[in-house]
This record gives structure tokens, sequence and C-alpha cells, in this order.
């Protein structure tokens, strides 16, 4: 099999599938990518590990930028990754994917597609997600609804621990303190809580004895 001529013609293929139809590029990517993925990983154990820098070289010189030796790696890891993976849905773009291709836990996999999917993210925002280790803080019993497939709740997906930046540059805050770093952030701050949250409204003040003390208002869950 000439395993260049192979893939060339699907990345063409795919460029002009994607400029006559635009509403069908995330299917038309991944399905191109996987198959120049499986080409790359077959031409590979045939002539080394240096055949995907020469192919990207010649694709340069040919086909211009874009396909340089790290992005066909990505689409050899990409095709693994889809191999072994059935939650692989055209929902999300490639570039969704090429941030979690590299993971080897199938279970923090398929929870990244869900939300990707749920929350409707994009890359930054999965990009975000997984840099704060959303799912690593997530408790073992959540895990365990998500893997066997049980409806969780929503107190759920409170992370712990719930991270909070904190912008004051001191080891040690108080109280007071740290209600305004979570007030100056508060988005992200109820996303730490999860995604059923309606926020309704600060605080109020009460008066007991001769104090006033603050409570904060309730979140109404829909």
């Amino acid at each position: 099999m000439n395993y260049y001529s192979e893939i060339k013609n699907e990345l063409i293929n795919n460029e002009i599938t994607k400029k006559v139809k635009d509403y069908s590029k995330n299917k038309s990517d991944l399905t191109t990518y996987y198959n120049v993925g499986k080409l790359l990983s077959e031409a590979g154990k045939h002539y080394g590990e240096g055949i995907i820098k020469d192919y990207s070289k010649k694709l340069t010189k040919e086909l211009g930028r874009g396909y340089s030796n790290t992005r066909l790696k990505y689409m050899r890891q990409f095709y693994l990754f889809a191999s072994k993976s059935p939650s692989v849905t055209d929902l999300l773009s490639y570039t969704h994917y090429c941030e979690l291709i590299w993971f080897e836990d199938v279970n923090k996999i398929n929870y990244y597609i869900k939300i990707c999917i749920e929350q409707n993210l994009s890359v930054r925002q999965l990009r975000e997600k997984i840099k704060n280790k959303e799912y690593e803080r997530l408790d073992d019993t959540t895990k365990d609804k998500l893997i066997n497939n049980t409806i969780p709740v929503v107190t759920d997906f409170i992370k712990n621990p719930i991270a909070i930046k904190n912008t004051t540059n001191k080891e040690i805050i108080s109280e007071k303190v740290l209600q305004r770093i979570i007030l100056e952030d508060l988005d992200n701050f109820l996303k730490e809580l999860g995604n059923s949250f309606c926020y309704i409204a600060n605080e109020y003040k009460i008066k007991i004895g001769n104090r006033y003390n603050y409570f904060a208002k309730e979140y109404l869950i829909i």
C-alpha cells in the first residue's frame, strides 16, 4: 500500500468536504483524522517512527502549512484513542479531543466528553476544567455513579476542595476577605458548586441583640 498517497487523498477530500458541507465539518474531521491516524500507525510499523517526519515534509511541500510532525502525531494518537473509546461523537470537535487523547483513564475521558456535550463547552472552557482538575476533585461516590450510569443529584458535583482564586497574595485571610474574594469571582464559585444553580442575591443583615449578623441568601435550584 502507498500510505503517503492514501493519507494525502484523505486530507484533500476532507478540505473539499468542509468547504461544500460546512454543517458536517466535525464528522468529516473526525473520520479523516481517524483514517489518517490509522494509516500513520500502520506506516510506522512498516517503516519506523521517522516516517511521520518524512510525510510531514512532503505534505507541507505539496499541500501547504498545517501538517507538522506534531500534528500528524496527534492524528495517530487520536486513532489510538478513538479505537478504545466508545464515547467519541461528532458533537465535539477534533480540537476538543486533542485535549483528551493523552489521558489513560477512560472514566476521566468519558466525564469530560459528557460535560462538554451537556454544557456546550468551548475548547478553552474544557481546557480550563482540565487544568483545574475538576474530575479529580469529585468524590469517589460521584465517580462510581458516573461509571455505573446512576442518576446523580446536584450535590454530587460540588468539588472537593472548592477552588477559589486568592487575589490578595496572603496565605491567611479573614472570613470577610474570603467573602469579598468569592463575590469578585462569583460566577466561577457557583460553577464549583455544580451547574444547577440560579443566583438570587448576595446577603441580608439581621440585628441580633446589639450586633448585626450577615446571612447569605439561598441559591435557587432549578
